[in-house]
Order: structure tokens, then sequence, then C-alpha cells
């Protein structure tokens, strides 16, 4: 188990890696996104991180305990799309957040799965905070083939200039 925890931590210090580096080397703008880091409650319960990449995508992800069918580490991350005119609201941006992902679960097996996130996100308009909600179908394809759902809650804390 304690492998499979250290290739978990590698796996997300990787993707957070190639999310800073790999456009700027390429000449891409990184200016389009910022970096936040909160809590995700549900199943899974962890912690969330996302990197917007521009006004409308991101990429997130989770390190978090699973408490579905067995206790197990879960680590997760997507690519997302947001839609900011689906809802209107007063203050700040409510967008419909869609996209597709992948999954590790660490249990009596490693499961590897594709998730498809659904939910809404809020972006507050005088604070560097979103909150989201999802629910999230999961086909594992390794170690057994299952479908299964997520659903959670969380809020993000946007580090340096907010860029969304």
């Amino acid at each position: 188990m304690t492998r499979f925890v250290v290739v978990a931590l590698v796996w997300c210090v990787g993707l957070v890696f190639a999310v800073e580096t790999v456009p700027a080397a390429a000449g891409a703008s990184t200016a389009g996104g910022s970096f936040g880091l909160g809590i995700i409650a549900g199943e899974p319960t962890g912690i969330s991180g996302k990197k917007w990449l521009s006004h409308r995508t991101a990429i997130d992800g989770a390190v978090a305990w699973s408490f579905g069918h067995e206790d197990a580490m879960h680590v997760h991350g997507d690519y997302l799309i947001h839609n900011r005119g689906a809802i209107a609201v007063d203050q700040g941006v409510m967008a419909v957040h869609f996209g597709i992902g992948g999954r590790l679960k660490f249990g009596d097996d490693v499961m590897i799965g594709v998730r498809v996130p659904i939910g809404l996100t809020y972006l507050l308009e005088n604070a560097p905070l979103d909150t989201f909600i999802e629910i999230v179908p999961i086909l594992d394809l390794a170690h057994k083939t299952d479908l299964n759902l997520n659903a959670a809650v969380g809020v993000r804390y946007f580090f340096g200039k907010r860029r969304y």
C-alpha cells in the first residue's frame, strides 16, 4: 500500500509540474489561469487542486480517500470545459462544467477508470475562491470492468493573481 501512495503522490507532483512548465517551454501563454488548492468532500474526500488553462478550460485533480465499496486511496485528474453563460447570477460567475479524466483507486486491487465529471462551479466575485458540486460517472476498466458514480462538493483557494 505504501508503494501505491508514493506512486500517487509522484503522479500528482508530475501533473502540476507538467501544467506549469510544458506550456511555457513550448512558447504558449500561461496567462490564462491560476492555481487553486482546497478540499473535496463526498465520494471521494480529500485534497483538490485546479489549474485554469484559459477562460473556459481547466484541469483539476484530487488525492483523496474513497469510502465506497471498500476504503481506498483515490487519485484522479480531469480536463474540464466551463460554460459561463448557462446560469445567470447577480454576483460572481456560475459555470456549468463537464469533462473527461482518469482515476486510480488503490484498495485491495488497483482500479483504473475513466471519469466523466458534470457539475457547477461558482467563482466568487471579490475573493480568490471557487466552490463546486459535481456528479461523476466512472467506468472502471481494470482490475475489473464496473460502472460507478461519485458525487462531491468542494472549495478551493486560488494563489497569485486571479486570471479567470
